[in-house]
């Protein structure tokens, strides 16, 4: 019977050594990502301040890994190491695209509440007679229109009729 994926929460110290505190020793990054490939479950946490480092301590497995380059699980005995090396870069995408999902939600959040607001304002400012953006743009747009209209008539912009001069009869 095949045992479930543990969670390993490991510690980094000041020193930069790793702690996996459910084996209650210290590990490489070797041994992390052989975790990862393993199919367990890794947080790792800074000892000092409790910050969340995975990410970073992920990115440097990859690059790790990127280093060593393709030979490196070519020679190692192919298709099986080269899938589980797959799976630890699956795993670290995963990871890595948790904050790109949260800020395109926050992004959306915030474009949810900006139109609200503008209703709120708008509807606000109708209440108190105040004539709105959008008020102001429908005004000129029709002035913009009687405006060409009078040009199609012949009557220029700025030139105004003057009041005719009544005779006085004397």
């Amino acid at each position: 019977m095949p045992t479930a994926p543990e969670r390993h929460l490991i510690k980094k110290y000041a020193n930069r050594k790793l702690y996996d505190t459910r084996t209650s020793r210290y590990i490489t990054l070797d041994g992390i990502a052989q975790l990862v490939r393993d199919g367990h479950d890794i947080r790792v946490v800074d000892r000092d301040n409790g910050n969340d480092l995975t990410q970073v301590t992920l990115s440097q497995i990859v690059l790790s890994e990127e280093k060593r380059g393709p030979a490196r699980l070519i020679d190692a005995g192919g298709e099986v190491l080269h899938d589980r090396g797959q799976a630890l870069l699956d795993y670290v995408r995963k990871t890595l695209s948790v904050p790109t999902d949260l800020r395109h939600e926050v992004e959306r959040r915030r474009g949810d509440l900006e139109g609200l607001a503008d209703e709120t304002l708008e509807r606000a400012l109708r209440r108190l007679r105040i004539p709105t953006r959008r008020d102001i743009d429908r005004i000129n747009e029709r002035l913009d229109r009687i405006s060409a209209q009078l040009k199609r008539n012949g009557i220029a912009e700025g030139s105004r009729t003057r009041p005719r001069k009544r005779k006085v009869s004397g």
